[in-house]
């Protein structure tokens, strides 16, 4: 890990980061957060029968779409050819939650963390969207990386 923020140069002005220079290599992230709430919330997403229909189906298509769009969202990061955005759900009917991964992958000269980490907040943002009329005290909390391979820096994992 570099101890430099790299956003900035000499003179402490905000750049893009060149990786013109960086080899393309498969590149992987994976994000994880949760979004907790009412039982009676979780269960209305857990049966379906919430009446703007499949909560967790939307919040899947909503967190792709902002993987794709992250470049827009966070201003110096690069955009990115992804080649794979998954989004798993788990619903943890003890806790009263919802438990979110997202794995992004690209290949190319800059890794996916940003575009793991948008997608998964935007899910839970989603789940909090189409939720909210019955439940407003929802909470999304630990949203985090875990895990990122490729590129110069190699594997990193969160320790346990």
């Amino acid at each position: 890990m570099s101890d430099e923020l790299t956003h900035f140069d000499a003179h402490g002005q905000a750049h893009m980061v060149d990786v013109g220079g960086k080899d393309s290599t498969h590149r992987v992230a994976v994000a994880s957060g949760s979004i907790k709430m009412d039982a009676a919330t979780l269960a209305l997403i857990a049966q379906g029968g919430h009446k703007k229909g499949d909560v967790l189906g939307i919040a899947r298509v909503a967190g792709i779409m902002a993987s794709k769009k992250t470049s827009d969202l966070v201003p110096l990061c690069h955009p990115l050819p992804l080649t794979h955005v998954s989004i798993e759900f788990e619903i943890d009917e003890a806790n009263h939650k919802v438990d979110a991964s997202c794995r992004a992958e690209t290949r190319g000269q800059t890794g996916v963390e940003m575009e793991a980490l948008c997608a998964l907040q935007v899910a839970l943002l989603t789940i909090y969207d189409m939720c909210k009329a019955v439940d407003r005290g929802m909470v999304i909390s630990d949203v985090q990386l875990e895990h990122k391979s490729g590129g110069k820096s190699g594997e990193w994992n969160r320790a346990q």
